[in-house]
């Protein structure tokens, strides 16, 4: 029987693959050889500058990125051999990625803020042979730090420091090397968090990247001048996917800042004519927050601002709309392993304020019980997908990618959702970010939402606080717009809001700021750590 579920398993996964070929999502055309047809004949016009004076014509950044490719094939690299990309979103970013992926090289981008532990385990989990970094980005010692990873590897990793335009080389101590990789089509290695705090290695194809951006690019009529805004870190899949390869898949200019600065952000929008980035929540409240004294409104040119990578409050897009009359925003819904939803034009205002948008084309979306049963329109569950840019894999954790399908080849993405009868999404949270509150499950989205619009709550998150009767509590953390609310005037709203009782957090602690991740997201796990110990410590002291 198991063998028979195999080879239907295989035969379906084969037709799913043909009919991807078909449809023309996927093509099988490298991001290098697409990128060189599309500039030819533009070799003069601006590929990618950045705020610190880079700035790369196309036949600058072919050059440069062949100078990169000739160094690692001298340097006796093999196809398939796996490279780090720890860099700063500066113009050599892209120089880099497209020498890497020029050579045959498999690229794996970090954020700078990865610390030598988790660079060290990465670099050891997919046998990387070199790590490309800089000496320093702003306060952090990024070459210190890769040196110390390198130290700890067991096996031979490379070290190149990257210093205007030149690679100063660092060879590895004499180790065994490990070896290249054998899996079928893969061409990009992101990083995502697991529950155990460990990274996981998404895998990608040159096809289930390329399908997002085609997708991309015809659902907001995206072409070679049409500009790239991009602050997300080009080394978290939002910035890699819709920034990096994004720009070099439509030869279109890629404008990067690289440490976020609203009014920066808006002046470069501005003079560079961006049509076009996806960021996270705080950038959008920070360009609403920001001053801005030109004639023109905010971000004029601007025609699309997709926010992602965590909850966005209902306030905060109608104060978006409001400023940026120009600009259509809407939530984007996506993982590092993909997927990708998003509202269209057409899409009803009350779609555009409370959903995710539906998915790109080829996207297949469902929910599911606990039981593994689908449900119908509207059930809260566990949303799964499958579709043409859904990853290939988790690089060295083969099980664990084995046990988040479906035995219909759906990944598990562990966020609890409903899909309405016209494909529209609404995630209502996080398997990992559920409360178990006296048995009864509380996910804290609907929560946060409904916080996140009273005029006094800046920012909001809310996790659960041991108790020995209950097992969790409420706590809402909360950042505040001027004078700071109390519990009860809360709790009141929430339920002024339609919330049951149940919903109303036991307690409140104020905070400056959240612990995130490169890319905007709340760190829940450390930032329930964080109240913790200070609950604790105030018990002590009291």
């Amino acid at each position: 029987m198991t063998e028979l579920c195999d080879k239907y398993f295989k035969t379906d996964q084969q037709n799913r693959k043909d009919m991807y070929r078909r449809k023309g999502w996927w093509t099988g055309e490298s991001l290098p050889d697409r990128y060189a047809s599309i500039m030819r004949g533009r070799e003069n016009d601006l590929a990618v500058i950045d705020n610190h004076g880079g700035k790369l014509t196309h036949r600058d950044l072919w050059n440069f990125s062949g100078t990169i490719a000739d160094e690692l094939d001298s340097r006796k690299f093999r196809k398939g051999e796996i490279i780090i990309i720890l860099l700063p979103n500066i113009v050599e970013w892209q120089v880099v990625l497209l020498g890497v992926l020029r050579a045959g090289s498999i690229p794996a981008n970090l954020p700078t803020r990865t610390d030598a532990e988790n660079l060290r385990y990465v670099a050891e989990l997919t046998g990387a042979r070199a790590i490309i970094t800089t000496e320093q980005h702003g306060s952090i010692q990024t070459g210190d730090i890769a040196r110390s990873a390198v130290q700890l590897c067991t096996h031979q990793i490379d070290l190149l420091i990257l210093d205007n335009e030149e690679l100063n080389w660092e060879p590895g101590r004499i180790k065994q090397l490990a070896p290249p990789s054998n899996v079928v089509g893969l061409d990009h290695i992101m990083f995502t968090s697991s529950t155990t705090g460990r990274p996981k290695a998404v895998m990608h194809s040159a096809d289930t990247l390329a399908a997002l951006n085609l997708t991309f690019t015809k659902r907001f009529s995206l072409g070679p001048h049409d500009p790239i805004f991009m602050a997300s870190p080009l080394g978290h899949s939002v910035g890699t996917i819709h920034g990096a390869r994004l720009s070099l898949y439509n030869a279109a200019p890629l404008v990067l800042q690289d440490t976020w600065n609203p009014e920066q952000a808006l002046r470069m929008i501005a003079e560079n004519q961006c049509v076009f980035t996806a960021a996270a929540t705080p950038f959008l409240n920070d360009l609403v927050e920001s001053d801005w004294q030109r004639d023109e409104p905010k971000l004029a040119s601007l025609r699309w601002f997709l926010c992602g990578g965590t909850q966005v409050p209902q306030t905060l897009l109608k104060k978006a709309q409001q400023q940026f009359p120009h600009t259509f925003i809407t939530v984007l819904w996506g993982m590092t392993e993909g997927g990708l939803t998003t509202s269209i034009q057409d899409s009803p205002l009350e779609k555009l304020l409370t959903t995710a948008g539906i998915g790109l084309p080829g996207l297949e979306m469902k929910i599911l019980d606990s039981e593994n049963r689908q449900l119908t329109s509207g059930k809260e569950g566990e949303l799964v997908m499958r579709g043409p840019g859904v990853f290939i894999g988790y690089y060295g954790q083969e099980d664990l990618y084995k046990s988040l399908l479906t035995e219909e080849g759906f990944f598990r993405t562990g966020d609890f959702a409903t899909l309405s009868e016209d494909g529209y999404l609404r995630i209502t949270g996080r398997l990992k970010d559920l409360i178990i509150r006296g048995g009864v499950n509380i996910a804290p989205v609907p929560i946060e939402e409904a916080l996140a619009s009273h005029p006094k709550v800046s920012g909001v998150a809310v996790i659960g606080y041991p108790d020995e009767r209950m097992g969790e509590l409420l706590c809402a953390v909360i950042i505040p717009h001027g004078e700071v609310p109390t519990l009860e005037v809360l709790n009141c709203f929430l339920q002024t809001r339609g919330l049951p009782k149940y919903h109303c957090p036991e307690m409140i602690r104020i905070v400056e700021k959240f612990p995130t991740t490169p890319a905007g997201k709340i760190r829940k796990a450390t930032l329930r750590e964080e109240i913790i110990k200070e609950i604790k410590m105030e018990k002590i002291g009291a």
